[in-house]
């Protein structure tokens, strides 16, 4: 068999996978970063590194997102361990943690609920930021949960709880002074969940009924009750639900409700604080 170089690797990788792609399995492959593959393009791979590096592209032929495939993610500054048991962190979310870093003051204690935390992406970037924040992170999914405190315990954040359970029903007389939550709000039978990476994802983290809209409905209606007085709620949602939101916010009686675009130009973030009367 003849020597394969990370040229020679590379390049057939090309020809099949985006370019990026090829790259980033790479460096997984072989533990290195990008300057190392521009600085070594020569180095002769392992007959097991060659075997790894193929597989990993047919996988990904075959539709399997990087994430899963290299088992992390970048999110806001972070890099966040990844498993099929959540979703994929996504740049959009992170207007959620700048909006919520926005209202936590940094020089004193908050607590803050992230609902539906999945790899923890909302609550761990809020507690890296936010050291005197103390955050409860919430999933369904125990599977999802192990993947929070994994990423927990690795970037070393103290100020953070996490617990499987389904949305408030574990927090009985618990009351935080933000609430944060990418929920599903996909619809059941929207085409795009048979498409790209949402093919592989964890359907319960996408989709929901009622048009997607039947978590984000729960999640407004119950938040008043785990507020403190003058306590906000922050929501992603989908491209087209950014106005049943504010309505639903002003139906429970919210204020100072708004609405902000993310990088598309698409309104992804809505939310509002309790009212002083409540």
């Amino acid at each position: 068999m003849q020597p394969v170089t990370i040229s020679h690797a590379l390049a057939a990788a090309y020809s099949t996978i985006n370019k990026i792609d090829a790259i980033l399995l790479l460096q997984h492959v072989l533990i290195v970063n990008h300057a190392f593959l521009l600085t070594y393009p020569d180095q002769i791979l392992t007959a097991q590194q060659v075997e790894k590096f193929s597989s990993l592209v047919q996988q990904r032929i075959k539709g399997l997102p990087i994430a899963y495939l290299i088992g992390e993610r970048a999110f806001f500054d972070l890099t966040l361990k990844i498993t099929e048991a959540v979703l994929i962190p996504r740049p959009e979310t992170e207007l959620l943690v700048e909006w919520a870093l926005k209202l936590i003051p940094s020089d004193k204690f908050f607590n803050v609920l992230d609902l539906g935390t999945g790899s923890g992406a909302i609550a761990i970037s809020i507690a890296k930021h936010r050291p005197q924040t103390q955050i409860v992170a919430v999933d369904l999914s125990p599977a999802a949960v192990d993947v929070c405190r994994r990423n927990a315990d690795i970037l070393k954040v103290a100020n953070l709880h996490a617990i499987s359970g389904n949305w408030f029903d574990e927090l009985s007389g618990e009351k935080f002074d933000l609430i944060v939550s990418n929920p599903p709000y996909v619809a059941e039978n929207d085409p795009h969940l048979l498409q790209g990476d949402l093919r592989f994802e964890p359907r319960i983290a996408l989709s929901t009924g009622e048009h997607g809209m039947a978590c984000i409905t729960h999640i407004i209606n119950a938040a008043p009750s785990y507020l403190n007085k003058e306590g906000w709620l922050l929501l992603e949602h989908g491209y087209d639900q950014a106005e049943a939101c504010r309505k639903l916010l002003r139906d429970m009686d919210f204020s100072n409700i708004c609405s902000y675009p993310d990088l598309a130009g698409i309104m992804r973030v809505s939310g509002g604080q309790l009212n002083l009367s409540i």
